[in-house]
């Protein structure tokens, strides 16, 4: 895909409609109320890394109504962050949302930064973050590209199917070349992208008569030609490191003691993959061995 491809789809005659469609079809999200905050805005968007809304939404209220600020969070054991996550997988990303509290509340007097490079300056925040939270907590002008707006931008504008696996330059080059130039509109615009993305334009099932830019999106003008590039990345579960690493957290979670080898050794049968999968977690720091053999979520 190039930045070339936009040309075939001006900018200026995507924004009224996709944005328009926004302010009628929006869900009503618990963080893109006023009252979230930046922090709110925050959490969300470590929560919705790789995990749908609905299962977010229970998690987030419980941890916002818990730690309603960043000093909350940091004041707290990082291991009640990962028991506090649940079952939204890829619990890494609650080591990193503390860890950014902290450095929020030692940098920044526990308000979240509205500087860009501010916000990439934390730890565990990349550029997607970064740009998310500048754009939808102050209203900034950034390229917010998640899963949906590459999506979106690959039919629309390239003309193809489906984004590469890895964002490429290319792809932040358009994302750029299709900002509006006002700051509030351009939040705007990212907020509606993805929505769009996420109720519309989906992965598969597209629903192209809901689509306010249906008469002008390039690959349905070129018929809906299908995927050319490498296999898509299916997300495999039963069976993997990933499912037996979230059976020992389960343990960790419901236990209010540390926890013994035997009742570990009780969630999976296979002993090698069950030993791998408790020191990535050891390595990871989600579980904290003790001397006497025992686990425990990581209190430091």
């Amino acid at each position: 895909m190039t930045a070339t491809t936009s040309t075939h789809t001006p900018p200026a005659s995507l924004h009224t409609p996709v944005i328009g469609w926004f302010e009628q079809h929006a869900r009503d999200l618990p963080w893109r109320r006023p009252e979230a905050g930046a922090w709110g805005v925050m959490v969300s968007e470590f929560m919705l890394q790789q995990t749908p809304v609905s299962r977010v939404l229970p998690v987030y209220e419980q941890w916002l109504a818990r730690w309603p600020r960043p000093a909350d969070l940091a004041a707290d054991a990082p291991g009640e962050a990962v028991r506090a996550w649940g079952r939204l997988g890829y619990p890494r990303r609650a080591l990193r949302l503390h860890g950014a509290a902290q450095a929020i509340t030692e940098r920044h007097g526990g308000d979240v930064p509205s500087e860009h490079n501010q916000l990439l300056a934390l730890p565990g925040i990349g550029e997607y973050t970064a740009a998310a939270v500048a754009s939808f907590a102050y209203g900034q002008r950034h390229a917010v590209l998640d899963t949906n707006v590459r999506r979106v931008f690959a039919r629309a504008a390239a003309g193809i199917q489906y984004p590469p696996n890895a964002t490429t330059a290319a792809e932040r080059k358009l994302a750029r070349a299709l900002l509006p130039e006002e700051d509030e509109r351009a939040a705007r615009w990212a907020a509606a992208t993805m929505e769009l993305g996420a109720l519309v334009c989906t992965a598969k099932n597209e629903d192209c008569s809901r689509c306010p830019i249906s008469g002008q999106c390039a690959w349905l003008l070129a018929g809906k030609p299908a995927h050319q590039g490498p296999p898509r990345r299916g997300q495999t579960y039963a069976g993997t490191d990933r499912q037996v690493r979230g059976r020992l957290l389960a343990v960790l979670r419901e236990a209010v003691a540390p926890v013994g080898q035997s009742a570990l050794d009780a969630v999976w049968d296979e002993p090698v993959q069950r030993a791998r999968a408790l020191d990535g977690l050891v390595a990871d720091g989600l579980v904290e061995p003790l001397p006497d053999g025992q686990y425990r979520l990581p209190l430091t």
